[in-house]
């Protein structure tokens, strides 16, 4: 491949594939059944399964799989040769269509919440056709849901393509009641920036918490952080550039459109940004995204850190999801436009996501809750937990005016009347980026920036879309019965105003007078997974879901309960870690320096007894004394798991975690870090902060 162009989609079996390969007829078929959610006809599949296996083999494929996203958050696979037998010790290369459409993996060991038992074995797998098969590694990925023989949803990808036709389906009814009557469809458009460490493969090896758990149990700060915030946008080093450049070439033969990339905040991270694309599709690739970044790094001699607070003390990575909505004809619905009915269109879905926000807090922060982004959330410039919105003042402005029926622009004097005057014409970018806004405006799509790094964007992506297409299934509901559309349009958008402002905030997230004031205003504070997890199953979440047919009421118990178990396995790991580490590695290495010390300073005053053995004699004391606590510690950290142990319940067991085993971690890890600081860089028993986080040169 010489060129960009011809580089790019090269593994995929994308439009220009198919139209290649496939009879017009079958074709056209494939292209209703994308369009329109139908099912293919069998005589249909089998004729693009033999084409999708042809063009396979010819890149190199010699099996293919069923690529889904089980609740585990990563991507599940089973490969199956393409080999047939036949007659006289030979075999064949088929590919049915029933192998395309269909398959059936094991499904014992895949969380499931309840919804199975353990020897019930079978599930299903359900090709998803508007997300185009590609070859990874020789193996032809065939994109599919995922689902129990009962056929409840066990994976992230069907919850997240019933939200997109919910979203559809009422954003349609809208705009039809504005006249578009060329719009027959209306598409959830994202893009996930992916923000990762890179650290030293040999360093990182070295350390059992990054093998085990992602992130550093242990760690004193080096002399050198952030603060000279001269890492971000810096010039990137040669080996983390050679890295990127190969990402970018194994993204793109993938399709992936991996757009920007740039050193971050904190020393040893970095960010990847693609184009948007539709919401299915971007949660495929950024799938694949975390997958070959962790695989090239190896080879770079790297190893790639997606967890949300691998380090403490400098920024944690998140991954800020971009929302839009768009319409089949190219109309982004988060625009504003040149004439007095686009731009109360845009004012009435812009309301509706405004809306949809305020009413479903809860759920927005229960789909980026994490064991992992709990320490990432409000700290370093993450958001906060309390969710927020961020307008920018001029589009603040607007809605203040529209909210009091007054003018705008007292310059101008336009007083706004919603479809009678155009909203005054403001650029993008009036407003400088609230980095501490949960969720900001940023001029023609929402950014939602609470996700944590290592997520699937599926379920942020679920709730946004499921919560907006009930706000805008209630506009529609109230225009559809209007006898005056104009007058009915106008009042429901200051309605709506004046009802849900109190999720307006451009202020700064970080200000602990934020923190009283969100409270003022009614607004949720869930700080932990727990605490958000509490509200999961609130009587109108359940009916948001299953109202919109996204999912059904033991879908979300079994959602409920996967999460709650995923947390609490978590953090005993990371304890359990911790524990190992402490007693098997620190204790052995500190308690050996203070005996070196003793022995230097017996060997000194053997020469000289008067001689000045300070150094020695208040290093020991201090090693000892500290050494003594960081065992006690140990004590109590093993205690606080055997009480989680004995808790009654997933609910109960996280609350165990959060309340008594985090906050021993937290004491074993102070006096942990207390003990580095005055031992010895040579007897320190693992790579340090300084090392990892300034290692690459």
């Amino acid at each position: 491949m010489s060129t960009v162009s011809e580089l790019f989609g090269s593994m995929v079996f994308n439009d220009t594939v198919m139209k290649e390969r496939l009879p017009k007829e079958t074709y056209r078929a494939m292209q209703n059944a994308i369009r329109d959610g139908r099912r293919l006809d069998a005589s249909v599949a089998n004729v693009v399964a033999n084409a999708m296996k042809d063009w396979a083999i010819e890149k190199g494929a010699t099996h293919f799989t069923h690529w889904f996203q089980p609740m585990t958050g990563i991507t599940a696979e089973k490969h199956d040769s393409f080999i047939s037998p036949i007659k006289g010790g030979h075999v064949i290369m088929e590919f049915s269509g029933k192998e395309l459409v269909r398959g059936e993996p094991d499904a014992s060991s895949f969380p499931s919440g309840g919804l199975r038992a353990t020897f019930e074995a079978r599930g299903y797998t359900a090709w998803d056709p508007t997300s185009y098969a590609f070859i990874k590694d020789n193996t032809l990925c065939i994109p599919t849901a995922f689902c129990s023989y009962g056929g409840e949803g066990l994976d992230k990808k069907t919850p997240l393509l019933r939200s997109m036709q919910a979203v559809s389906r009422q954003a349609m009814r809208v705009l039809k009641l504005f006249g578009n009557a060329d719009v027959t469809s209306v598409n959830v458009t994202v893009g996930p920036e992916q923000e990762y460490f890179l650290v030293d493969k040999e360093l990182f090896s070295r350390r059992k918490d990054l093998l085990y758990t992602g992130r550093t149990l242990f760690g004193a700060m080096p002399p050198k952080g952030q603060e000279l915030e001269d890492h971000y946008f810096g010039a990137i080093k040669p080996r983390i550039a050679a890295f990127m450049q190969d990402l970018d070439t194994e993204l793109w033969k993938l399709g992936v459109l991996a757009k920007t990339e740039h050193n971050e905040v904190a020393p040893a991270q970095h960010e990847l940004a693609p184009i948007f694309t539709t919401a299915n599709i971007a949660a495929d690739h950024n799938q694949i995204t975390m997958e070959v970044m962790q695989k090239l790094a190896k080879k770079h001699g790297l190893v790639c850190l997606l967890h949300e607070k691998p380090f403490e003390g400098v920024n944690g990575s998140g991954k800020h999801n971009n929302w839009s909505l768009c319409t089949n004809t190219g109309v982004n619905l988060l625009e504003p436009g040149d004439t007095p009915y686009e731009n109360a269109q845009f004012l009435l879905f812009l309301c509706a996501v405004i809306k949809a926000v305020d009413e479903y807090q809860d759920l927005l922060r229960i789909s980026v809750a994490s064991a992992g982004n709990d320490h990432r959330l409000g700290a370093n410039e993450a958001p906060p937990a309390i969710i927020s919105m961020f307008l920018g003042e001029e589009l603040e402005g607007v809605l203040d005016a529209i909210e009091a029926d007054a003018a705008y622009d007292a310059k101008e004097q336009v007083q706004m009347k919603i479809g009678v005057h155009v909203l005054p014409r403001f650029p993008k970018d009036t407003t400088d980026r609230n980095r501490t806004s949960p969720f900001a405006f940023t001029g023609n799509k929402f950014e939602f920036r609470m996700l944590g790094s290592s997520a699937s964007i599926s379920d942020a992506n679920v709730v946004t879309n499921t919560a907006v297409a009930e706000a805008l299934k209630q506009y529609a509901d109230a225009l559809e019965a209007a006898p005056d559309f104009a007058a009915a349009l106008h009042d429901l958008i200051r309605d709506t105003i004046k009802k849900h402002k109190r999720i307006i905030f451009n202020g700064n997230g970080y200000d602990d007078a934020w923190v009283a004031e969100a409270e003022r205003r009614g607004l949720s504070n869930l700080r932990t997974t727990p605490d958000a997890l509490k509200h999961f199953l609130d009587e109108k979440n359940v009916a948001l879901f299953t109202s919109h047919r996204v999912l059904t009421e033991a879908e979300m118990k079994a959602r409920h309960e996967i999460m709650l178990e995923s947390y609490c396995k978590i953090i005993n790991i990371e304890a359990l870690t911790m524990l190992d580490m402490a007693k098997k590695d620190i204790l052995p290495a500190v308690t050996a320096y203070a005996g070196e010390l003793a022995s230097a300073a017996a060997a000194k005053r053997g020469v000289f007894a008067a001689v000045d053995c300070t150094f020695e004699e208040q290093t020991v004391t201090a090693l000892s004394g500290l050494s003594a606590k960081l065992y006690g510690e140990t004590l109590s950290l093993s205690d606080a798991l055997a009480k989680a142990a004995k808790a009654a319940g997933p609910a109960a067991v996280a609350d165990c975690y959060k309340n008594d085993v985090i906050g021993a971690m937290a004491a074993l890890r102070a006096t942990a870090d207390a003990l580095e600081s005055i031992t010895a860089a040579n007897r320190w028993p693992f790579p340090t902060y300084g090392e990892l986080l300034f290692g690459i040169i």
